[in-house]
């Protein structure tokens, strides 16, 4: 792993493939190791750059997660200080639940710098009778750590039948969200609970995929469906049999899907 200072932060990050520049930015709760199968699977075509987003993993630690509430101008401000620092002119841009925030907010501030872009599990939105669910999570945070989240959290991102039959993947999952420091889970949060930029997303002129889990409770496919209708030319691809950490549950459809877009 390699750490670079960008944007006020350390940023650790990971490079490995060679080809055209793809960007991967993980969930809530997740790090760059989210990415495994999809950074092999893509490596052979591109050179594949994985972050740890603030807060989460081993950016800006091993000391204290920088106090939030984070923004998504900040979070977005990560992601070009590490650009930059790498010296990477544009990239495609692949980002699941708040990478996909993430993503759709770099593809509006910063048009040049981005060449593709997926959206996967994710919104334009959080709906206000959700943000009480939101401020309980991050009060366990605060009151517990992230620890008092791992069984709810598993919960809503995987099918039971993938949790049967998957416990390792399952648990290596479930030690990554409880390792996550509570201000780093409170301040993507806050950014989170305040998302609502449907109304801006028809100015992306990045050629989009937007990917759903048919499963997914927290951002179901009708979620994406609104972002697909806003953007231009975007298009929709459900997963069967998956919630909402589809590239996990299931990663040979997942991979597929995001290879054959990027290099179409």
């Amino acid at each position: 792993m390699n750490s670079i200072q960008a944007n006020g932060i350390t940023i650790r990050y990971e490079v490995q493939g060679s080809g055209p520049w793809v960007t991967l930015s993980h969930s809530l709760s997740c790090d760059l190791t989210m990415w495994d199968a999809l950074a092999v699977a893509l490596a052979p075509t591109f050179t594949v750059l994985r972050y740890d987003t603030r807060g989460h993993g081993g950016t800006s630690l091993p000391t204290a997660a920088p106090q939030g509430p984070y923004s998504f101008d900040q979070l977005v401000g990560d992601v070009v200080g590490l650009l930059d620092a790498l010296k990477i002119g544009r990239t495609h841009f692949v980002g699941l639940s708040m990478g996909g925030m993430i993503g759709q907010h770099l593809a509006l501030a910063h048009p040049g710098r981005l060449d593709k872009l997926v959206i996967a599990n994710s919104t334009s939105r959080i709906p206000p009778e959700a943000g009480p669910l939101w401020d309980e999570r991050m009060a366990i945070a605060r009151s517990q750590g992230c620890a008092g989240l791992v069984e709810g959290t598993l919960g809503r991102w995987f099918t039971p039948g993938f949790r049967a039959a998957q416990p390792a993947e399952t648990a290596r999952i479930g030690a990554l969200i409880a390792a996550t420091p509570p201000e780093g889970y409170i301040g993507c949060a806050g950014a989170i609970r305040a998302l609502d930029i449907t109304a801006r997303i028809d100015a992306i002129r990045a050629p989009t995929l937007v990917i759903a889990g048919a499963d997914d409770p927290g951002t179901p496919p009708a979620m994406s469906e609104v972002i697909v209708s806003a953007i231009p030319g975007a298009r929709l691809e459900v997963i069967p049999s998956a919630s909402h950490l589809s590239c996990i549950e299931q990663p040979h459809t997942f991979n597929r899907l995001v290879a054959a877009f990027l290099k179409g």
